[in-house]
């Protein structure tokens, strides 16, 4: 650990509540544990689930960081025992479980990535949370093939914008909605086929209509509520629906007829929580299936916005804010 400050600058959440409640704090640079990297952070991507970690609803894993953060990109500066893959001044993009809101943070070694020659950090820094949600949920769960139709909930966020443009990269029809003519606009660009504005026009009523009636193969939800039974209309028979968040409400009165009828799953899952093995095992298949198409540039993460460390605050009120399209980032 030799020529490392002993001391870092941090985002500290000071008490549940608004962005305000966002503030710069000197902590100790944290020691690599086995199996660790300690990355420099160059820059670390903002994510939905740290707006609610502020907010007081979601509370980190037993043992993780108060620090909010759960992606980053950076260079390698130490490493733990039993580190056998990287080395100093590796540049790297990694998933960590917190603490990526802040100029040094410890990442497991089987959750980095290698960061591609012609990829920023700051769009590196975009990559991990959304690819590795993606990947796991609509190719490894929801089982997506080429030649399929996927419906994408929330065309523009994070998620949406990786969605349309993984399953687009591997051959499947995209139908995705979004809020505002803007955001219906840059889902088309990304490679949607269809984008309807869910304030003015009924996505079930439109996917049926884009798929002769058939409904969808997949759908993406980061929605839940009122959209759970929705879906179950949209949806194709044998349609997989996947559950990664609940923006309106995890709470819905469903007619679950559909889901018999149609033969339909509904699934769902979390990454924050799961096992180390588990996120090295969606890291090694994101780095397997993805990266090549990230190195190639047929996709990429979109960056709506970039904020100094320092105004994480403001990042925090852009994405609450609902107006951005892509990834909003840190920069250190």
């Amino acid at each position: 650990m030799h020529n490392l400050p002993d001391s870092m600058t941090v985002i500290a959440i000071r008490a549940a509540g608004g962005p305000e409640m966002l503030t710069p704090e000197r902590r100790p640079v944290p020691t690599p544990g086995a199996g660790e990297i300690l990355i420099k952070v160059a820059a670390a991507g903002v994510n939905r689930p740290d707006v609610m970690q502020r907010m007081g609803l979601y509370p980190p894993p037993p043992g993780a960081t108060d620090i909010p953060g759960l992606e980053i990109a950076g260079e390698v500066v130490a490493h733990g025992p039993g580190v056998t893959r990287w080395k100093k001044a590796d540049k790297v993009m990694a998933l960590v479980v917190g603490g990526g809101y802040a100029e040094f943070a410890l990442a497991h070694e089987s959750h980095a990535l290698p960061v591609p020659e012609n990829v920023s950090m700051l769009e590196a820094a975009a990559v991990p949370e959304t690819f590795f949600t993606v990947w796991y949920n609509v190719f490894e769960r929801g089982k997506l093939k080429a030649g399929e139709t996927i419906l994408v909930h929330g065309g523009s966020s994070g998620i949406g914008t990786t969605a349309i443009q993984l399953a687009k990269a591997f051959g499947a029809r995209v139908i995705t909605t979004a809020g505002s003519t803007e955001k219906c606009a840059a889902c088309r660009r990304l490679g949607a086929d269809v984008a309807v504005d869910y304030k003015t026009e009924d996505f079930v009523a439109e996917t049926k209509k884009a798929t002769a009636e058939r409904g969808a193969d997949v759908v993406l939800d980061i929605i839940g509520g009122d959209y759970v039974n929705r879906n179950y209309q949209a949806a194709a028979v044998e349609g997989r629906i996947l559950q990664v968040a609940f923006q309106s409400s995890p709470r819905a009165d469903v007619d679950f007829r559909p889901l018999m009828f149609k033969r339909l799953t509904h699934t769902g899952s979390t990454l924050r929580a799961r096992s180390v093995a588990d996120k090295g095992a969606i890291a090694r298949a994101v780095e397997t299936n993805a990266l090549p198409l990230i190195a190639a540039g047929k996709v990429r993460p979109l960056i709506d916005s970039r904020f100094p460390l320092a105004q994480a605050g403001g990042a925090h009120a852009r994405m609450e804010g609902s107006q951005h399209i892509g990834k909003i980032v840190l920069t250190l």
